[in-house]
């Protein structure tokens, strides 16, 4: 299942802590600009000119013209004013250049950040590169850099026309009567404070509600993908109410998000009405003080054809395409992270959680009592800074000679655990020894020497059967290979390819087979340690049954013990449990390690799971 939406850091909204984030960047790029800058400002200041000659020429039309009797002087103004406009087509030109000045490099580099990101995310994290991969890479490369261009832009344009149109408009106002600004200025002050004062709650509102929707997303694909696990398990129940969950976050937090919008709406009818209201209120008082018609109506031309839909135009661009901005390049600064360096727990810690059962031998073997096959002290991972653990201060040993199965419900951490004991992910805490010997630090092919690891998807290549199946050991004899596709069932598929030296086309070949070819090759592998992440899925409970008995006693060809190993299953089917010397059930609280019949009595949800097979006949060779 899905992990919940993310939270903050305790004490940082995340809109606030977004913003401080992402603030140190956003002022080494302008730093970077500032000829840029000067020069949008430059172009912009005539903008600011013509707003000004607008209000300042209609008004002396009035005074100086039409109102004095003077129709010339009148018509003159309006020449003036009407020339300022058809002026206006070069400095939107330079504008526009300056502006892509700004924007291009930034979209650029952002591609060049998604790259970087997922470029380190693949060789910190090999385990998820297979084809459900860093699918948020794709869309922070193509779609998210597109918003953050089309944000920024848009952010500029109407942030710069807001600032010099009221530039221009003020000093009209001043230019006209100074006691218009008495009656104009204290409202607009008030509306745009208080839209100010709603934008980082309405960052972190809508970064909540974004959080929200996709883990409902994620939930809800991994309830799809994970069907045939919560049948097996029978978690159904589970599912739907972790999903509900999910959808219930969602509600609430497009319910903040509704709450916020209206107090913006608010705040734009405050600082874009209420200064015409005012305006007209006042006009009385204004005529008394000596304000003439002419400067009147140049104010009201300030306010309704410049001020305020620059200032409407702002408070919808920051509220909604600013907001948006800051959430989307916030994403960037995380995908950033460096996973945690695996840390060495600390011994004070005890074994709180400690899944250690030692007193219980597997069953009809004999293992070694020196070192541990696997050895797993307090580890915890997570998988990102602000998600929940998914495996948290886990204790697990597997002695030599084991064969230990891991069950629970689609998405709790099975996999996860499959890949820190592999040494395919780092934990965020805790440490993993194979053999005594730490995972952490340890080379590709000194973990491939200690263990061997088959997912889910299995890997085959084009080439002959024979390469395929001595991929990682290629000195194997030709008694070895005879005997390993016998003990796994596997002479009527490498029958029906034309034997082990015929050329092998992967699209030729099911998912069943494919995993069957892939646990020959396991089975060849000089590694003592064998890791089965539900590989045999695709197989029949028969076919299952034969390869997880295979594994449990593989042998050298003079019928030595299986080199000391250990097999760790993690489960597709509950009758892997009774196969399997010991249990390991994940539930997401705390972890129970028994035999079989121990965690029917220690463990609710292993009984709630295996009620569901218990009074069903097994079927054939399981």
């Amino acid at each position: 299942m899905s992990a919940p939406a993310k939270s903050p850091a305790p004490g940082a909204p995340p809109g606030r802590g977004a913003l401080r984030r992402n603030l140190p960047s956003a002022r080494r790029f302008l730093a970077g600009r500032k000829r840029v800058l000067v020069r949008l400002g430059g172009w912009s200041l005539l903008e600011s000119a013509q707003t000004f000659l607008g209000g300042y020429c209609l008004a002396q039309a009035l005074d100086r013209g039409f109102l004095a009797g003077q129709t010339g002087t009148g018509l003159l103004w309006l020449a003036v004013a009407a020339a300022s406009i058809l002026g206006a087509g070069p400095p939107m030109r330079g504008v526009f250049t300056q502006l892509a000045e700004l924007t291009e490099p930034l979209r650029d580099a952002l591609v060049r950040r998604a790259v970087r990101q997922a470029l380190r995310r693949a060789v910190t994290d090999p385990a998820r590169t297979d084809d459900r991969a860093d699918t948020g890479a794709v869309s922070r490369l193509t779609h998210q850099t597109e918003i953050v261009r089309d944000s920024f832009a848009g952010l500029v344009l109407t942030v710069r026309a807001f600032v010099f149109n009221a530039v221009g408009a003020l000093i009209g106002l001043l230019a006209l009567a100074p006691e218009l600004l008495l009656v104009v200025l204290p409202p607009l002050v008030l509306g745009i404070a208080l839209f100010l004062a709603t934008l980082l709650p309405m960052a972190s509102a809508q970064r909540s509600f974004l959080d929200a929707d996709e883990a409902v997303a994620e939930g809800v694909g991994a309830v799809s993908g994970g069907h045939r696990d919560l049948v097996a398990c029978g978690a159904q129940a589970d599912a739907a109410e972790r999903t509900g969950r999910l959808i219930d976050v969602a509600e609430r937090t497009s319910r903040v998000l509704a709450r916020w919008a209206a107090l913006r709406t608010v705040a734009l009818g405050v600082a874009g009405q209420l200064p015409v209201l005012l305006l007209l209120v006042s006009t009385p008082w204004l005529l008394r003080q000596g304000v003439t018609t002419g400067a009147l109506a140049g104010a009201l031309t300030y306010l309704l054809q410049a001020l305020l839909p620059a200032l409407h135009s702002m408070m919808t661009a920051l509220g909604a395409a600013g907001t948006r901005l800051l959430v989307v390049v916030d994403r960037f600064q995380d995908a950033t992270a460096a996973p945690a360096p695996p840390k060495v727990p600390d011994p004070d810690l005890g074994p709180d959680l400690d899944m250690v059962a030692e007193a219980v031998p597997p069953r009809g073997r004999h293992p070694s009592r020196t070192v541990p096959a696997v050895e797993v002290r307090a580890v915890t991972h997570a998988y990102g800074p602000d998600s929940p653990p998914v495996l948290e201060h886990l204790h697990l040993t597997v002695r030599r000679g084991e064969h230990i199965a891991v069950v629970g419900p689609s998405g709790i951490g099975k996999s996860t655990l499959a890949g820190v004991v592999s040494g395919l992910v780092a934990p965020d805490h805790g440490t993993v020894l194979l053999g005594g010997e730490p995972v952490t630090g340890a080379t590709a092919q000194d973990l491939a020497d200690r263990r061997v690891l088959i997912p889910q998807q299995a890997y085959v290549f084009t080439g002959s059967v024979r390469d395929n199946l001595l991929h990682l050991r290629p000195d194997a004899t030709s008694g070895e290979l005879s005997h390993a596709i016998r003990v796994l069932g596997a002479e009527p598929l490498v029958h029906r390819l034309g034997g082990p030296d015929a050329v092998l086309d992967p699209r030729g070949l099911s998912h069943g087979e494919r995993q069957l070819l892939a646990l020959c090759r396991a089975y060849l592998s000089s590694a003592p340690l064998v890791l089965l992440d539900e590989a045999t899925c695709h197989l029949d409970p028969a076919a299952e049954a034969r390869a997880e008995r295979a594994f449990a006693e593989r042998a050298f060809t003079d019928g030595a013990r299986a080199r000391d190993g250990a097999l760790i299953v993690v489960a597709h089917r509950l009758s892997s449990t009774r196969r399997a010397d010991r249990v390991l059930v994940l539930d997401g609280t705390t972890p129970r390690f028994g035999t079989h019949e121990e965690l029917l009595t220690s463990s609710a949800l292993y009984r709630d799971l295996f009620g569901h097979w218990q009074h069903t006949p097994p079927p054939a060779g399981s």
